[in-house]
């Protein structure tokens, strides 16, 4: 099989995903990492539709590409117009680039209820349209919109649309899978079709509607498609397209089909970059590029990787630019624990040490502590069980007061709660009596022991609280729940999570505000030894 074309449609069908709108910087930005990754192809955009692509694509020209081709999508001409008087083709030509993707429609009923023309002049539309380009020294390729659905409905149209685009001079017609709700063998039994009836090069453009994007695009592949179409991420209208981070390691991992070469090595950090331009959280649960793609939990799991580390892992992490995580729960082993200490350059426990470990740690997971998300916890845990641990300070007691009280100044009868908490901590043999408000219960605990604490390590100070959820675990049990707390905090080098849990959410959250202050004076050299 010849290699196979890379076309990213992130800047044009990934940006019609709900909540995604990239300025003008963001797309240029992401072209330069998409060049860097390899990718053969880049679809900028729709020039003419908006302003925001016509500068885009003035712009994009000054770029220094090294790999990749820029592409302008469009339509092809209106009904019964010349293509000399239509605006979208003279856009496409404005635009300047090497390359023009054109849409037509491959189901007659879309031509016939949406375009509201008829068969015959659709053809002539899309023959008029790809000549015109071509003609003027324009590489064209064309998109046969809702092809699958359009062959399944009325076979011999959809073959005529591929005819009338190859016969013009369309370099590769993409047959798009546009609703997204074909099947694999669908997909390679049309395309099989289609190949009979015509020699022109195809390609495939999948949705994921029935979450099948990925899979539809390497069975097209297997099909003998020279072009796979796709977005970083799978980014989309509906349920997204197909997802390239997912297609390119597959095609060059298990296809045998090289198409980044030794770049395949970035596609993690592309996949969290693009996320991060997108304003949006990255999906932890990608496969390959996922922070959770090769996170293991289970005690067997965990030995077994310790002894061989592709025994539950399809691939090598590194290969994608992605690394091994091995997580701490109620499931885990002995193996675990000692994975987990080497990995996070912890204190290596001995065998009875672990065998402790482990059964506080399950016993307080059944308690509604929860260790996967909160390591920094996990690490205290470890640090706790050296016999020569000492805590850089240690609870006496709390007590927390929230009021209400009357602010007499301000107009009308406003009442705003009042929160203090006082508070006992022990310092090596010193004990420390403080007391601070707060806006609420946790940030008064949280004033008032930084107060307490601040005149022995006064660089704690550089602690900032980031993040405070709360999740109550027992639903039906009402006030009365167990409730987790995870807290998750910084000192503006590096962020760490902490967890707590209890019936009562103020002491749940000492738990979990706690940790977070000892494992920052443990990491900094706060604990005496």
């Amino acid at each position: 099989m010849s290699k196979v074309q890379l076309y990213d449609t992130t800047l044009r069908d990934g940006s019609q995903e709900e909540g995604i709108s990239f300025s003008v910087e963001d797309k240029l930005k992401i072209v330069t990492k998409l060049d860097d990754l390899g990718i053969d192809y880049i679809e900028g955009g729709w020039p003419g539709s908006n302003p925001k692509d016509t500068e885009f694509f003035n712009r994009v020209a000054m770029l220094p590409l090294v790999h990749t081709t820029l592409v302008a999508f469009g339509s092809t001409r209106r009904a019964y117009s010349r293509v000399d008087d239509d605006d979208n083709l003279r856009a496409l030509l404005e635009a300047k680039t090497k390359v023009v993707t054109l849409v037509g429609k491959g189901w007659d009923k879309h031509v016939t209820q949406v375009l509201e023309t008829t068969p015959e002049e659709h053809l002539d539309m899309i023959k008029d349209s790809v000549a015109y380009l071509t003609t003027k020294g324009r590489r064209v390729f064309f998109d046969a919109e809702h092809f699958f659905d359009g062959y399944r409905d009325n076979a011999e149209y959809a073959l005529a649309v591929v005819t009338a685009a190859a016969s013009a001079g369309a370099e590769c017609v993409i047959l798009c899978d546009t609703n997204g709700g074909s099947l694999p063998h669908q997909i390679i039994e049309i395309i099989k079709a289609v190949q009979k009836a015509s020699s022109v090069s195809l390609g495939i453009h999948a949705h994921n509607d029935s979450d099948l994007g990925v899979a539809n695009s390497l069975a097209a592949i297997e099909a003998g498609v020279v072009q796979v179409q796709g977005t970083i991420n799978g980014y989309g209208e509906r349920c997204g397209n197909a997802n390239l981070c997912s297609v390119i390691p597959n095609m060059q991992l298990k296809l045998g089909l090289d198409c980044v070469g030794d770049q395949l090595s970035k596609l993690t950090e592309v996949s969290h970059y693009v996320s991060e331009i997108a304003n949006l959280a990255h999906y932890s649960r990608l496969p390959y590029v996922g922070d959770k793609a090769f996170t293991h939990k289970g005690g067997i799991h965990v030995s077994a990787l310790a002894k061989w580390k592709n025994s539950y892992q399809h691939i090598s992490p590194k290969l994608v630019g992605n690394y091994p995580r091995v997580i701490i729960s109620d499931l885990a082993g002995k193996s675990s624990i000692m994975y987990k200490a080497r990995e996070r350059k912890l204190p290596i426990p001995k065998a009875k040490q672990v065998a402790t470990i482990l059964k506080q740690i399950k016993l307080l997971e059944k308690q509604g502590f929860q260790y996967d998300s909160a390591e920094a916890s996990f690490d205290l845990l470890l640090y706790r069980a050296q016999p020569s641990y000492r805590p850089p300070f240690e609870l006496v007691d709390f007590m927390v007061v929230v009021e209400k009280w009357r602010r007499p100044y301000m107009e009308g009868d406003i009442e705003e709660p009042l929160a203090e908490a006082t508070i006992k901590v022990m310092v090596d043999s010193k004990i420390v009596h403080t007391a601070a408000e707060g806006h609420g219960p946790v940030n008064a605990l949280d004033q008032a022991l930084r107060k307490a604490l601040l005149q022995f390590y006064p660089d704690l100070d550089a602690v900032t609280l980031i993040d405070y959820k709360v999740r109550i675990l027992e639903e039906t049990a009402g006030t009365a729940s167990q409730t987790r707390v995870l807290i998750e905090s910084g000192d503006g080098k590096e962020h760490w999570r902490t967890v707590g849990s209890s019936s009562n959410i103020i002491e749940a959250s000492w738990f979990a505000l706690a940790d977070s202050i000892e494992y920052w004076l443990v990491k900094n050299s706060g604990t005496r030894s």
